[in-house]
């Protein structure tokens, strides 16, 4: 009996959903601890991500409790821990130097709608198709862009503005390196050392938050005039997230400027969350619902800044940590959330007092960790065209913008792949493909047809591979190279799994050029699905289906009739 296919919905349902019915004490043990572990590694780097983008931390804390609850909540991966993560830093500090905050909000609603668009048009499978040297470049070009970024806090620099690009930047960070501060630079120093030695000797100790705890406490301690949050933002107030849409008015105009950074938002998010469910279902041998993903980024991007918070994504490290403290269902990232929000709420004075240099010290970890260099460096011996994609994606999201490097990576990487494509395909004489398997495992067959059978003026051509735009070219030139045009042409596409337009047009070109010169045309072994896409373009009606054939024996028996 056939069995019958699944209702297409199905693969919207939540995990969450599909645990709810077999929940029980022992997830709930272990899911309790997993979740307030990785809410206690989540706090300061919530804070530190939102810091450098040009915000608030409260904006941060939003984030993990808001977003991260509802892609738990909503996700398609068992789990997935959500929040504010290293790759948006940059995007959103672009964001709000040209469009402040409201236009933050208005760009991410924007990206929630696309991501949502993708999902229920089953776009999560797709991820597969972005390239792994694209990926690699932008992520340490943004690691990059994120150690530069700290640099002021964790010295103490006196700089009155730390101009945005990149160049400019270093330019005023070694002019301003007389102004270092050293009791700044001690507890960054030390920070970042004792990060160091919890990774080497202690690596089950949440090292963000651990290390963060001990530079607060020793500056309290010492009394060192350093900055803090409090002193630079305020006290972090004990407050709920409350929903808020933008006050300042939007016009068309502002959506169409703001469309750009509404897609690479959408990519980020897209993309993070994704591979951040595969990282998870390798290391737990689960399987995510990548549309189902999707559509909780979606919904958790929206929900975010409506509530005061940044974009959101899937954050690696996050989940990967919510696996190894032994999270059994989404619950655990809910709870992650939940344990933010107490924190904020029972401890937000305390909070306030943590210095500035030891969380630009959390960040350049984060950034060590994102810039994956032995990754980098090891794509150096990948193909010409990798190395390519790589050096111009990671070149311009750190000289001109990460939307550019997102744009022009993927052009630059479709086009790799269509020459690559180009080049598994070629058209060939008979003669030259008899001299190329002659020998060898491989030998060319002519349905026990030979060569010296062939009738005279008769020539034989065979196109092996994808119909593209590359052959279509090299078609056009067959018959000029020819000593005198034949009176048939046999064009033999058995090994053609699919053709595009241009190819279709360069068929019916060819077509053209052989009747001018007194040729005929004949196809033979088109395949059932070339035949229906041959006819719906109205080739077959052009060439005469009275010149179409199955296999070559046919062909050549209707050359010698003739």
């Amino acid at each position: 009996m056939k069995k019958k296919p699944a209702p297409c919905w199905i693969e919207f349902i939540p995990k969450s959903w599909t645990f709810l019915n077999n929940y029980s004490w022992t997830f709930f043990k272990h899911d309790l601890i997993a979740g307030l572990t990785v809410g206690i590694v989540a706090l300061p780097l919530a804070m530190a991500f939102s810091i450098a983008a040009g915000l608030s931390p409260e904006a941060g804390l939003y984030t993990a409790i808001i977003a991260g609850f509802l892609i738990s909540l909503l996700g398609g991966s068992r789990f997935q821990i959500g929040g504010p993560t290293g790759a948006f830093v940059v995007i959103i500090y672009e964001i709000v130097q040209k469009f402040g905050y409201d236009g933050l909000v208005i760009v991410t609603l924007m990206a929630g709608v696309i991501l949502l668009i993708a999902a229920f048009s089953r776009l999560g499978a797709l991820i597969k198709y972005i390239p792994y040297p694209l990926i690699t470049g932008f992520t340490t070009g943004i690691a990059v862009i994120i150690f530069s970024s700290q640099v002021k806090d964790f010295l103490g620099l006196k700089m009155s503005q730390v101009p945005a690009d990149f160049i400019p930047k270093w330019a005023a960070i070694f002019s301003a390196l007389p102004t270092t501060d050293f009791s700044t630079f001690g507890i960054a120093g030390g920070t970042l050392l004792l990060i160091l030695l919890i990774r080497r000797f202690a690596p089950k100790i949440p090292w963000g938050i651990a290390s963060v705890i001990v530079a607060t406490l020793v500056t309290w301690f010492l009394h060192l005039p350093i900055e803090t949050i409090a002193t630079r933002f305020g006290e972090i107030q004990r407050t709920f997230p409350t929903p808020a849409f933008p006050s300042s008015s939007i016009t068309w105009a502002h959506l169409q400027t703001f469309i750009p950074a509404a897609i690479t938002v959408a990519f980020l998010a897209g993309i993070e969350s994704l591979l951040s469910a595969i990282v998870a279902d390798g290391m737990a041998g689960t399987r995510h619902r990548s549309n189902c993903e999707l559509m909780a980024q979606g919904i958790a991007n929206i929900g975010s800044v409506l509530c005061g918070g940044i974009p959101a994504t899937g954050a690696i490290a996050r989940t990967a940590t919510n696996i190894k403290t032994g999270a059994k269902t989404p619950v655990a990232g809910m709870i992650h959330s939940i344990t933010v929000l107490l924190v904020i709420l029972a401890f937000a004075p305390l909070v306030s007092q943590i210095p500035l240099a030891a969380l630009a010290a959390v960040l350049m970890m984060v950034a060590w960790n994102m810039s994956e260099l032995d990754h980098f460096v090891h794509l150096f011996k990948a193909p010409r065209g990798d190395v390519a994609v790589l050096l111009t994606t990671f070149v311009l999201t750190v000289l001109v913008d990460l939307t550019v490097a997102v744009e022009v990576g993927m052009i630059l990487a479709v086009f790799l792949f269509m020459k690559r494509m180009g080049d598994l395909s070629e058209v060939v004489s008979l003669t030259a493909l008899e001299k190329k398997y002659a020998e060898g495992p491989e030998k060319y067959e002519m349905e026990s047809l030979e060569k010296k059978n062939l009738p005279a003026g008769v020539e034989v051509y065979e196109i092996t591979g994808p119909f593209f735009f590359g052959v279509a070219d090299s078609l056009k030139n067959i018959l000029a190279n020819l000593e005198s045009p034949p009176k048939i042409f046999i064009l033999r596409m058995r090994k053609v799994p699919i053709i595009d337009a241009s190819g279709m047009y360069a068929l019916k070109e060819f077509h053209h050029k052989c009747s001018r010169d007194g040729t005929k045309l004949l196809l033979a072994g088109i395949s059932d699905r070339l035949f229906k896409k041959l006819k719906k373009f109205g080739i077959l009606s052009l060439i005469g289906e009275d010149h179409i054939f199955p296999d070559m024996n046919a062909a050549i028996q209707y050359a010698q009739k003739k």
